[in-house]
């Protein structure tokens, strides 16, 4: 077992990285401060993995909530499932909340967490490769709305993060190549040897051999929890993670949640990135061609779906989480491993990427 750490002064905490994490019950347990605990799953989930968790919870007063599964019901209709759930069971502030699956689970849990009683603790299970090197780490909860993604949320930091590499044993090809898109973002923005280390090894990551994976896993949280460190909040660097986010955010939007993963969403979008950054001056085309060939050797999507036009991307990149005083800032690239937050560019560059890319 690896362990990692989220290092946030009184509030750090850490990252468990391990094969047969579950099964190991005061890795759990002793991040339970209180005498109650609700698990929070899915319908996918649940059968899988609950009743590895359960026997760790025998001494303490707990219940299960089962969520529906899939983006589309990450919403405030469904996070009023977990809210109802705790006050059917009279669970009050020591309570600890247990997010048991993918992102999804981890962002409205953490949320529910965030707002119940004004604040309650809560623990990070990912059970998806996405979850795993991203969304559990960092605090960043939230949900939906059909406007905009994760435009409703809170930063709130869970007690541990527990990984079993296990459970990528029962993920379909489709999300391990999804959460492959988080993998080689971190590579992208602050990591060129780890870009490498990817284009020499994507198809043992494609094909899960154990150590690959768990190498992947480690790195990207080692790069996750470096830069929670040095900006929690999201007011300088935090933003470099948002590689690709703004121009998939706008897909997953578009398209209506779930119809594109997340991790689908933000490959084309880093690929968009990646174009217009070329359009600047600031790479050159062979750098786009590394992007895109490593993409695409991870069975991600480089190109936006052919349903949407530059004005649809134009309209929901309006509502974005990195608009300051109406202004849009992009995550963009001046190098493999060198990323900038920038707002920096004419309307007329975002609108040739954009309608370059959609005739691509």
């Amino acid at each position: 077992m690896d362990t990692l750490k989220v290092d946030l002064g009184e509030r750090s905490y850490p990252i468990y990285i391990g094969s047969g994490l579950l099964n190991q019950t005061e890795l759990l347990t002793q991040h339970i401060q209180g005498q109650s605990a609700l698990v929070v799953s899915n319908e996918t989930i649940a059968p899988l993995y609950l009743n590895k968790l359960l026997p760790a919870l025998e001494k303490f007063k707990s219940a299960t909530c089962i969520l529906p599964d899939g983006e589309q019901y990450k919403n405030l209709e469904v996070l009023n499932q977990i809210y109802t759930n705790l006050l059917e069971q009279h669970f009050d502030r020591k309570t600890t909340l247990i997010a048991l699956g993918g992102g999804v689970v981890g962002d409205m849990t953490g949320f529910a967490a965030a707002s119940y009683q004004r604040g309650i603790n809560f623990i990070q299970i990912p059970t998806t490769l996405l979850a795993m090197v991203d969304s559990s780490v960092g605090g960043k909860t939230g949900v939906n709305h059909p406007l905009g993604k994760n435009m409703i949320g809170a930063f709130h930091q869970p007690q541990c993060v527990i990984i079993d590499t296990d459970t990528l044993d029962t993920l379909d090809d489709r999300e391990l190549s999804a959460g492959l898109a988080e993998v080689i973002k971190y590579g992208l923005i602050n990591d060129p040897d780890f870009f490498a280390w990817l284009e020499e090894n994507m198809d043992k990551l494609l094909q899960r051999d154990k150590d690959a994976l768990a190498y992947a896993i480690r790195r990207s949280c080692e790069n996750k929890a470096a830069i929670v460190a040095a900006d929690e909040r999201e007011q300088g660097m935090r933003a470099l993670l948002n590689l690709g986010h703004t121009f998939g955010h706008a897909i997953e939007t578009g398209m209506g949640y779930g119809n594109w993963l997340h991790g689908e969403a933000v490959a084309c979008g880093m690929m968009m990135a990646a174009e217009m950054s070329h359009r600047l001056g600031w790479i050159n085309a062979d750098k786009v061609e590394d992007v895109r060939k490593l993409l695409q050797k991870a069975k991600l999507p480089t190109k936006p779906p052919e349903q949407m036009i530059a004005s649809d991307f134009l309209q929901l990149m309006a509502v974005d989480k990195k608009v300051i005083d109406g202004n849009l800032r992009l995550v963009l690239l001046k190098d493999i491993g060198k990323a900038l937050v920038t707002a920096d560019f004419s309307n007329e560059a975002l609108s040739n990427t954009l309608q370059h890319c959609l005739a691509a």
